[in-house]
């Protein structure tokens, strides 16, 4: 039965475990704190590290955040700044992080085939129904989002970085930082309206809530979101690690 080692790699933490075909665990989800400073060579000594405590693996499914375009790494937010999200941002690293082909270093690193997307996009993974047009926004540090038509994995669209108000993009406006100045209740309001706001834009069947964030939504806001508005555990973004591998589409052969 093919495993694989699936890691869920956050601005805060990193969480990993061996999942069967099944999209089991049988493992106990490990995590380590990120570290910061975070050169993509450090990266992919903690993910080694972390997947070495765990149980071998036939394949690896990484998720991170920023934009990742075939396993390679186009700009990610948090890993080039100099102690973590939202501290100042170190010329070098976004250097080194420019073009990292993420996916062929974590390949040659574990000696396995290796899928590298953004961490949305694994997380949607692990909860899409398959049918119809179907958006996952992830509540954590920021804003995460992945877009999925009939199934397949769309080409990713960094929403997070959009500007919702003047000066304030998506990801300043509902991510954990804001979410602990406004408290859960007004914070939930805000999620509410953002969700009307995407309305219109993205016409979805369904619309997925996942992350960390997404269970403190208050019922009340979530019932006004309407019956096609669906919180998801944040397991997902571990489980999805192995749906992953079917859905990204021709468009990108893993294992090429």
């Amino acid at each position: 039965m093919e495993t694989t080692l699936a890691i869920d790699c956050g601005g805060g933490g990193i969480k990993a475990s061996v999942l069967d075909a099944a999209g089991t665990m049988r493992a106990r989800p490990l995590r380590v704190p990120t570290p910061y400073p975070l050169p993509p060579a450090l990266f992919v000594k903690t993910l080694l590290d972390l997947g070495g405590r765990l149980p071998p693996a036939d394949r690896l499914t990484v998720g991170m955040p920023g934009m990742i375009r075939h396993g390679v790494v186009v700009a990610t937010p948090h890993y080039v700044t100099r102690s973590g999200p939202r501290s100042r941002v170190d010329p070098d690293l976004v250097a080194e992080w420019s073009g990292y082909d993420a996916r062929s270093a974590l390949a040659d690193a574990f000696g396995i085939p290796a899928l590298v997307l953004n961490d949305a996009e694994v997380h949607g993974a692990g909860v899409v129904a398959g049918t119809g047009c179907e958006l996952v926004l992830t509540l954590g540090t920021g804003l995460g989002s992945a877009l999925f038509d009939g199934g397949v994995l769309a080409p990713h669209l960094e929403l997070s970085h959009a500007p919702v108000r003047w000066n304030t993009t998506y990801d300043t406006y509902v991510g954990e930082p804001e979410r602990r100045r406004l408290g859960d209740a007004f914070w939930s309001r805000r999620i509410r309206q953002v969700v009307d706001g995407l309305r219109p834009v993205f016409r979805w069947d369904r619309l997925y809530l996942g992350g960390g964030n997404s269970r403190l939504i208050r019922p009340d806001q979530l019932a006004r979101m309407g019956d096609d508005v669906v919180v998801v555990p944040n397991t997902a973004g571990i489980v999805g690690g192995v749906r992953a591998w079917e859905l990204v589409g021709d468009r990108y052969d893993p294992t090429s």
